[in-house]
């Protein structure tokens, strides 16, 4: 059993590159796990920083100079991220309220939806089933209501903490990209000199990424605009609301859908009642996801993320369960590098050695 164990060892640890490559990993792991919540605004701007260096090379490729292809960027993204701000964010919690207002009406009137069920299907439900769903309902609602208000009660607590995130993040998103070449020299200093397969990983990850992003921002974008125009002008209440819900439901595969289709789903039953005009909701809801899922999403992304359904639901529960809101956000791209760690691992078996330790730090760009 040990000969076993140790020949399994030396066919997939012997390279040094390969010991390089996990250490990098899970010193990053650890680095996120352990320190990402003070370290979260410097995460948010390397993020954000990364998205925009893309900005910023296709303007250099037009022959204009790095500063003012950073400063062009930046101004564009500070006025973007202000008009989100100032027009976007106001409707959004207009129409919260508004939502937070109507619920214990729209509780009523689903409660007595729910007390002439044993009255039309006395052979399937009973009234005490009846009243022990609505009393956990009552409960659920309750403690919704008591968690929203201990949270604004936090955010108010935390409204300095959230002004110098204002601050920091776009000031740290200035210099990650002014100084973008200086930082990476920086960082590279403390790196192994024989890193050829975390270099091979970078260059894949970095590819599939940033496709990976383009094609999502403009798929959001799409799918919410859309939505918005078809829930306006059928009639529905918070169609800002559950258009921007209906967007942001592409960044989480299949799950992210289903999840979305239940507020779509009640205010449209609460609204019209059951009627056609309900259906119709739900039937509109249901074009945009089939026009999203079978003709937008493969246009945007045919060449990224080749991956299987199964495994991207399997990310998404893992890295869901591991990390929250942030892991269903990132699952895909934490799938993607686990892909390209395995496929670059698994080509490093088959590889040379002299070849693999000639892959230096001289390619390192």
């Amino acid at each position: 059993m040990n000969q076993i164990f140790r020949e399994w060892i030396r066919r997939y640890f012997s390279n040094p590159q390969v010991l390089i490559l996990w250490f990098l990993l899970i010193v990053g792991f650890l680095l996120i796990l352990f320190l990402g919540q003070m370290l979260a605004p410097v995460l948010t701007a390397v993020i954000i920083a990364y998205l925009l260096e893309g900005l910023v090379q296709l303007l250099e490729k037009r022959r204009t100079p790095r500063r003012a292809a950073v400063l062009f960027v930046f101004l564009f993204f500070m006025i973007s991220f202000m008009a989100l701000i100032v027009i976007l964010l106001p409707l959004v919690s207009r129409q919260v309220g508004q939502l937070l207002q109507q619920l214990p009406e729209m509780f009523a009137k689903g409660q007595n939806l729910l007390i002439q069920l044993p009255e039309k299907y006395p052979d399937y439900i009973t009234t005490e089933q009846i009243k022990q769903i609505t009393n956990s309902l009552s409960a659920q609602i309750t403690g919704f209501a008591r968690g929203l208000l201990s949270y604004s009660l936090a955010s108010v607590r935390g409204l300095i903490a959230v002004i110098i995130y204002l601050v920091l993040v776009p000031l740290m998103i200035f210099f990650f990209l002014k100084d973008k070449q200086v930082i990476m020299d920086w960082v590279k200093g403390f790196l192994p000199d024989n890193r050829g397969l975390a270099r091979e990983v970078w260059i894949e990850v970095n590819q599939q990424f940033a496709n990976y992003v383009r094609g999502k921002m403009m798929e959001i974008l799409i799918i919410g605009v859309l939505a918005y125009i078809v829930f306006v002008f059928m009639g529905l209440d918070f169609a800002v609301l559950l258009a921007l819900l209906t967007g942001l439901s592409v960044l989480v595969p299949y799950i992210g859908v289903t999840v979305v289709f239940l507020p779509v789903a009640l205010v449209a039953f609460f609204q019209w009642g059951p009627t056609a005009d309900t259906l119709w909701v739900i039937a509109a809801y249901g074009i945009i996801q089939i026009f999203d899922g079978n003709l937008l999403a493969p246009l945007l992304l045919s060449r990224v993320v080749n991956l299987h359904p199964v495994a991207i639901i399997v990310a998404v529960l893992v890295f869901g369960g591991f990390y929250g809101v942030v892991g269903l956000l990132f699952a895909i791209p934490l799938a993607t590098l686990c892909q390209a760690v395995l496929n670059v691992w698994m080509g490093s078996l088959h590889k040379d050695p002299l070849q693999s330790a000639a892959d230096g730090p001289d390619a390192d760009t």
